[in-house]
């Protein structure tokens, strides 16, 4: 062997250890080289053939056998107390094809979880695993694990021309194996580093990939046929936001699946929505901060215990949403940042890579690779995880390139602007790919500034010149930092902060909205809903219920963090989650948190029943007000539609006093109106304060319509009623 090679073999910076180790044609026959560090001896053995390889030092064996043809042969290795048979690794072409190099290099691969990363397979009728990594500027690459005791001298990858990919399939090594791999940088250093596409992964703080294969067999086959059947701005929407870890701290995956299912489905919630699975290593960042791209988390178990818990959530009809987040990723040395020792993932300008609030690195949306990294990884978790819905973190910080920087912290655009274009045209890519090949499945944007068409079509351009985001909804932040303002008021004051309660319709539909009560408004400082409320006791949970019955009514799908349903006092940790306890009977106020349960409940049963609170949601037909002015009595009166101008009427009294006889105005074409919801009723806590009989309208005019009804408006509560 020549000593360049040797040298290059040993130091870990070759690109073609398949034309120098395995078997080549020489004049006297055929070469033999192997690379096996510690082994005393190797030999090769094929049909009728038994050779032992010469002893070349620094765990080199070679030999020359006159054969006119490269046999299909095995490696016989002798360790110390142990002699293994083998393949051998170098005897096998590449096991990735011409169009998957192709499609990578475009950054069109959209299922590159299938091209890169550990895959088992069987490759010239041999069973092992391919191993992928994309590291276009490293020197060399080399496989490590448990298999080879984490020296990866005698595992060296091959580099695949100017794609960038360095391959190596390894016979016989299959599922459950750790690995990482080992990179030389431009510089000659080493890193080691987990498989960025790595599917599973060791329990944190442990970073080990594990090769990993599904077994799962779906039974969801009813639910992802039908979900796509109608759209989801015109769908019941009603989302139970739930962090996995600490919802039952200590329950794994297949134990949630027992639980959770049940529970959300008691509660009439049509969807779950997740923190991030996706694989961290820092449990108090909820998630926010992934290392694991393509892999969920393993504090709860595998990917296949995982999907075994969406499975169950699908067979008692309930969607899953998950947050994704790729806006930003941990500088962890054992990760993503400086993969192959050169920026890689995030943008090679250090203004452009660094994230000014959260000490991560952005990623390059401009490079064709790592947009497809993201664009695939948002496909791959709506084909392989049947997740039904996408919520993206953070797109403001993307959108923006001043987005949290001061003056001269950033260079404008090509056009002299503040837009990041190439996250634009990935955040474009990601949604169009992503609809076009998962039917029924909705993304949505935690976007919040005014960007001119975040649910708007791509192909439709906008009076900015940009097409739209093609998201399906989008969080409206506004709308809850408003109302939430107004509520956490005492009643006296609310007057002068009504308008924080109506602005909201001004622009309900500039986009197809969700209205979050999120994590991030009950941790940190910010009290739990119902602690964020004035008063007493009493009073507090009262506005909790009232407030709930008025986002319920109001245009836009609803989102409720866990606790939140049923008015946990203390704020959300993570490390110990919702405080369970205030539903055990033994305790003496869990009547009052069982029944703002109970209103949840209720909530969610009339508004599933009730196509006029969903059904144009999207549509300013579906609206209307009948009281917007009502400050000095802490009154707001609306009408909600459905497609056949069927009417809900919903009344919000966010004054302490009972209100007799008050007088509303309402359509002349409706018989009499029933009362179906009451947030005062005393099943939930309420002083019962009720309308009882069907309430029938007058001919005199009230609020610009020719007649009115006089309803008993409860104290702090919302009334929904509809034609009897």
């Amino acid at each position: 062997m020549p000593f360049e090679d040797r040298e290059r073999l040993l130091s870990g910076t070759h690109h073609a250890p398949h034309s120098v180790l395995g078997a080549h044609p020489v004049r006297a026959g055929v070469v033999f080289r192997v690379l096996r560090p510690y082994a005393r001896s190797v030999a090769v053995v094929a049909k009728g053939l038994r050779a032992e390889l010469h002893d070349d030092g620094e765990g080199f064996f070679s030999g020359v056998l006159p054969l006119r043809d490269i046999p299909d042969y095995k490696l016989l290795v002798a360790y110390e107390g142990t002699e293994i048979e083998t393949h051998d690794p170098y005897r096998f072409l590449p096991s990735i094809g011409e169009l998957d190099l192709h499609l990578m290099g475009e950054g069109r691969h959209e299922q590159l979880w299938n091209a890169l990363g550990a895959r088992p397979m069987v490759h010239q009728g041999v069973t092992g695993t391919r191993f992928t990594v994309w590291a276009p500027n490293a020197r060399g690459a080399r496989v490590v694990g448990n298999f080879n005791y984490w020296d990866g001298t005698g595992y060296p990858m091959r580099s695949l021309g100017s794609s960038g990919i360095w391959e190596l399939f390894v016979p016989s090594l299959g599922e459950g194996e750790l690995y990482k791999f080992e990179i030389t940088r431009p510089d000659g250093s080493k890193t080691m580093r987990a498989d960025p596409m790595a599917r599973r992964t060791e329990v944190p703080p442990a970073t080990s990939s594990i090769i990993d294969e599904s077994h799962h067999v779906w039974r969801d086959d009813e639910w992802v046929a039908k979900r796509g059947e109608r759209a989801v701005h015109e769908s019941p929407f009603s989302v139970y936001e739930v962090h996995l870890p600490s919802w039952r701290p200590g329950l794994t995956y297949r134990q949630l699946a027992e639980q959770l299912p049940a529970y959300v489905k008691d509660l009439g919630f049509t969807h779950v929505e997740l923190m991030p699975v996706a694989e961290h290593p820092f449990g108090g960042s909820w998630g926010y901060q992934v290392t694991g791209f393509y892999a969920p988390t393993a504090r709860m178990g595998t990917p296949d215990d995982f999907k075994y818990l969406i499975d169950a959530l699908h067979q008692a009809g309930i969607g899953v949403l998950m947050d994704w987040v790729p806006a930003h990723f941990p500088r962890d040395d054992w990760a993503l940042a400086e993969f192959d020792g050169t920026p890689l993932y995030e943008h090679q300008d250090p203004q452009r890579a660094a994230h000014p609030d959260w000490g991560t690195l952005e990623f390059d949306y401009g490079r064709n690779e790592v947009r497809n990294f993201l664009v695939a990884n948002a496909v791959y978790w709506c084909e392989e995880f049947h997740i039904d819905g996408l919520r993206v973190d953070a797109v403001a910080s993307m959108l923006y390139l001043d987005y949290s920087r001061e003056h001269g912290q950033w260079t404008p655009n090509v056009y002299g602007g503040r837009e990041n274009l190439d996250a634009v045209a990935f955040l474009q890519e990601m949604n169009a790919t992503v609809y076009r090949r998962v039917p029924g499945v909705v993304t949505v944007a935690e976007e919040s500034t005014a960007w001119d068409g975040v649910t708007r079509a791509t192909h439709h351009i906008g009076p900015g010149g940009f097409g739209g985001l093609g998201f399906g909804l989008k969080w409206n932040m506004g709308w809850m930092h408003d109302s939430l303002g107004y509520v956490s008021h005492e009643p006296v004051h609310r007057k002068y902060h009504h308008n924080e309660m109506t602005f909201s319709m001004v622009y309900a539909y500039s986009e197809n909205y969700v209205l979050p009560i999120s994590h991030d408004e009950v941790v940190h400082g910010k009290g739990s809903l119902v602690s964020k409320m004035p008063g007493d006791w009493w009073q507090q949970r009262a506005n909790h219920r009232a407030y709930l019955g008025f986002m319920w009514a109001h245009p836009g799908k609803q989102l409720l963090f866990m606790g939140q349903e049923f008015a946990q006092g203390a704020e959300w940790s993570e490390s110990h989650g919702p405080d369970w306890w205030l539903l055990d009977p033994a305790y003496s106020a869990e009547p009052d948190h069982r029944g703002v349960r109970d209103l949840v409940r209720d909530l969610n049963a009339v508004y599933v029943r009730e196509p006029a609170l969903w059904e144009r949601d999207t549509d300013p037909a579906g609206f209307a007000w009948i009281e917007g002015n009502a400050a000095e009595d802490n009154v707001f009166a609306f009408l909600r539609y459905d497609a056949q101008g069927s009417p809900l009427l919903a009344v919000s009294n966010f004054s302490p006093v009972v209100r007799h006889e008050y007088r509303v105005g309402v359509p002349d074409d409706v018989p009499a109106w029933h009362e179906v919801l009451n947030t005062d009723g005393a099943r939930y806590g309420g002083s019962d304060v009720r309308n009882p009989d069907p309430v029938k309208p007058e001919p005199q005019g009230a609020h610009g319509r020719p007649a009115s009804i006089r309803l008993t408006l409860p104290p702090l509560a919302t009334v929904w009623l509809r034609p009897a």
